[in-house]
């Protein structure tokens, strides 16, 4: 079978396209013949490493999410899975050959959800690291819900620091299906569109209007749930519009490593500064968030594409570097991989 490669960290180049033998699914295993491999910023920077050119022994296949449909099964496995169409999290994560950037992939079988016959290959692909990563920021609040769901946030605001993002849209559209009031902040009058089809209620121009005055004119008390990717610029706006023990959820690091902690306008809310992390995030936690989201996928409830405020950039497998070039370049909207 084609896959892709890299045995060393660094540029995009040192992603190769290689013939690999297929294995068969182990115990508790499941193979997945990958229709879609989706692409987010956590693959490219595994791909870079904390030094270029550092040994990968054994080489790893890249890329987290994926979608395709079941092959074959390993002992332990229900036989009624194969053929079922499927998404894939976490798929490369301490697993060298289990990524989604080949065309079959091994992986545990609790790291495959049943994708709906009316959602898309697309769609599967664009689930993992977004919506889970969305699903943890939104749940993460004091006295707010653990499930996402209809009427979950009702009642309750939600700002989503650059919604036209890939967390960004996928934290639009679950709090939106969870009936919350949704602001966004965004840079340009193209993004704010996006985040719009996306369903949010308010989008704020961050570069051109006042966001501690917009938001505060939209919801007095503040919001409940912020939702953060560059905390490095938006700690002190932040602080001043945060609701009574209300959370600010950290998931990236846009705009610096490091950020002053307003410590009094934190302190006087009861406010909660969350950082956010997949991988080794509660165990308790992943079932629920899994789970609502297999539930917003079959009620029709999350999409992808421009349509909804997230276009897709597809590209052949040969040309993986290219594609997670685009990632690192911060391309608006989702790339995937059409491997089948």
């Amino acid at each position: 079978m084609r896959a892709i490669e890299y045995s060393r960290t660094g540029e995009p180049d040192v992603l190769t396209l290689v013939d690999r033998s297929m294995t068969d699914p182990g115990p508790g295993e499941v193979r997945v013949r990958i229709h879609r491999s989706g692409i987010n910023p956590t693959d490219w920077k595994s791909r870079r490493g904390s030094e270029a050119g550092t040994p990968v022994d054994p080489p790893q296949v890249p890329n987290q999410d994926g979608s395709g449909e079941v092959d074959a099964v390993g002992q332990g496995v229900d036989a009624g899975l194969v053929g079922r169409r499927v998404w894939i999290w976490e798929a490369a994560y301490q697993r060298p050959s289990g990524g989604t950037a080949q065309e079959y992939a091994v992986v545990p079988i609790r790291h495959v959800v049943e994708l709906p016959d009316e959602a898309s290959y697309d769609l599967g692909a664009s689930l993992g690291v977004p919506f889970l990563t969305a699903h943890r920021c939104l749940t993460v609040t004091e006295d707010g819900p653990d499930h996402l769901g209809p009427g979950r946030l009702a009642g309750r605001t939600v700002l989503v620091a650059g919604g036209a993002g890939a967390v960004g849209n996928a934290a639009i559209q679950l709090a939106r299906w969870s009936d919350a009031t949704v602001i966004t902040t965004v840079s340009s009058p193209e993004k704010g569109n996006l985040a719009a089809l996306a369903g949010a209620d308010h989008v704020i121009n961050y570069k051109q209007q006042d966001v501690i005055e917009e938001v505060r004119e939209i919801v007095p008390h503040g919001v409940n749930t912020i939702v953060e990717v560059s905390p490095a610029a938006n700690a002190t706006i932040d602080a001043a519009i945060i609701a009574m023990h209300g959370s600010v959820a950290i998931y990236a690091t846009d705009g610096g490593n490091t950020f002053e902690l307003p410590v009094r306008p934190s302190m006087v809310p009861n406010a909660r500064w969350q950082f956010v992390l997949l991988y080794n995030a509660p165990e308790s936690w992943r079932p629920r968030a899994l789970g609502d989201i297999d539930a917003a996928v079959r009620a029709g409830a999350v999409r992808v594409g421009a349509e909804a405020g997230l276009p897709l950039h597809h590209y052949a497998l040969e040309q993986a570097a290219e594609a997670h070039a685009a990632v690192e370049r911060s391309i608006v909207g989702k790339v995937l991989i059409d491997v089948r």
